[in-house]
């Protein structure tokens, strides 16, 4: 059995990321492993995990007094109320900041349980166990916690580093292929904006990564990962380098919040969408040149992904998508923030865009 072991180290806390398959069956000996001791945990467990998975957790604790609370993951459900419901169980129970809160679920799972952990007692110990693609290669990683509010996506939120991240890659066959292709826009984001050999070897193995071929799969994780690691060391608070991570994101925020939060369009494939448009905008703008802008064309088309946001949106959604775009917290003006490329592997940070740039962008792309 491999196991791929990453060491993050950043100003408030030292962690180790675990990545290997079946291996939550020995969750209670990775913890020894880890240095992890206590009698008292909360599990907070999202709703879609395979109940046989969940019993080798349980199983693996059996010593220990757990709690759970089963968290109905939705971005819907991303918000104070479902918070206060775990503040509430740690609470009555009297959890100490030496006890842990455990999450195993996807990203709005581990988003919601360490916001909770990071006020509660202005700081419980916390354990990510992600379990979508998605979250193991992006949410689960570095320290943001958050929800949201009628006003946009992770708006309210915190920093809070976990004391420890296992992702099992067994979890992954339970998903679906469009969450599979989520968690690949993660993976694809990372090679494009820090390595360019990652991008070039996930256009000549993506089709294994998506059929979750074991050794394939583990290594575009940790790859990932790596990537995302060596960032958040140099940047934890997203001062400067780690604004890098939101290439896409803030078109796609705007996409996710106009749709608000349906499920005709998720995360995922929103991330597809801002990060085609980012690569475009940027070729546009002649930061990017054109066989590098061809090559990433071409990726999206030989995997059908979501390339084209006139599939999901129309003219009459422009202005709501241009207000989202406005308030993301990553701007400090009335001019919108964004990541651009440079070349596959390089990006172009703190660029501000007036909304009339992006209006005429977004325009033309509604059009074709």
């Amino acid at each position: 059995m491999k196991i791929y072991k990453l060491k993050v180290k950043t100003k408030n806390q030292i962690y180790n990321i675990i990545i290997g398959t079946n291996i939550l069956k020995y969750f209670s000996k990775i913890l020894k492993n880890n240095k992890i001791n206590f009698n008292k945990c909360l599990l907070i467990i999202d709703n879609n995990i395979p109940k046989k998975i969940l019993e080798k957790i349980k199983f693996s604790l059996k010593n220990k007094k757990k709690y759970t609370y089963i968290f109905n993951s939705s971005e819907i459900n991303k918000n104070q109320k479902k918070v206060n419901e775990i503040l509430n169980i740690l609470l009555k129970n009297n959890f100490h900041r030496n006890d842990y809160l455990i999450s195993i679920g996807g990203g709005i799972t581990g988003d919601v349980a360490s916001f909770a952990a990071s006020i509660y007692k202005r700081g419980i110990n916390f354990i990510n166990v992600p379990t979508t693609l998605l979250a193991q290669v992006d949410s689960s990683i570095g320290g943001k916690t958050g929800i949201n509010s009628n006003y946009g996506k992770n708006l309210i939120g915190t920093f809070y580093q976990p004391k420890l991240v296992v992702s099992d890659t067994d979890f992954l066959k339970s998903l679906s292929k469009r969450e599979i292709t989520c968690g690949y826009a993660e993976i694809l984001k990372h090679s494009l904006i820090k390595n360019n050999k990652l991008f070039n070897f996930l256009e000549n193995n993506a089709y294994k990564i998506l059929k979750l071929k074991k050794n394939f799969v583990e290594k575009a994780i940790y790859e990932s990962c790596l990537i995302k690691k060596k960032i958040i060391e140099k940047d934890e608070r997203e001062k400067n380098l780690r604004k890098v991570l939101n290439l896409g994101h803030t078109f796609g925020h705007a996409y996710e919040a106009t749709k608000n939060y349906s499920k005709k369009l998720n995360h995922g494939e929103a991330v597809l969408l801002g990060i085609a448009n980012a690569s475009k905008f940027s070729y546009k703008k002649n930061y990017i040149n054109k066989l590098d802008y061809k090559r990433i064309v071409e990726h999206y088309n030989k995997l059908k992904l979501p390339l084209k946001i006139n599939k999901f949106f129309s003219r009459k959604d422009l202005h709501k998508i241009i207000a989202f775009m406005q308030k993301d917290k990553k701007n400090n003006n009335n001019k919108i923030n964004l990541i651009l490329l440079k070349k596959i592997g390089k990006t172009v940070h703190n660029l501000q865009f007036s909304r009339d740039q992006i209006y005429k962008f977004l325009k033309k792309e509604l059009i074709n």
